[in-house]
């Protein structure tokens, strides 16, 4: 298997991930966490979602990534 991440760039991946039609209806979507330090960087990544005002919270080697700015409530 060739190395993906000769082919995108961090920006180009970022595109890419918010290309779904989830991201840009302002649901939710999830990564593993691997590939986002693989494809982008766990920091440059975090400060994106930052910019963005995208809440992002961890769960079982994922990111979980609020496509929208609305507030994030645990109900149970």
């Amino acid at each position: 298997m060739s190395d993906i991440q000769d082919h995108f760039s961090r920006e180009s991946w970022m595109l890419h991930l918010f290309s779904s039609q989830s991201a840009r209806s302002g649901s939710v979507i999830r990564r593993k966490i691997r590939d986002i330090d693989r494809f982008a960087g766990r920091a440059w990544f975090l400060a994106e979602m930052r910019r963005r005002g995208f809440p992002v919270v961890e769960n079982a080697g994922q990111f979980v990534i609020f496509c929208n700015r609305e507030p994030i409530r645990r109900i149970a």
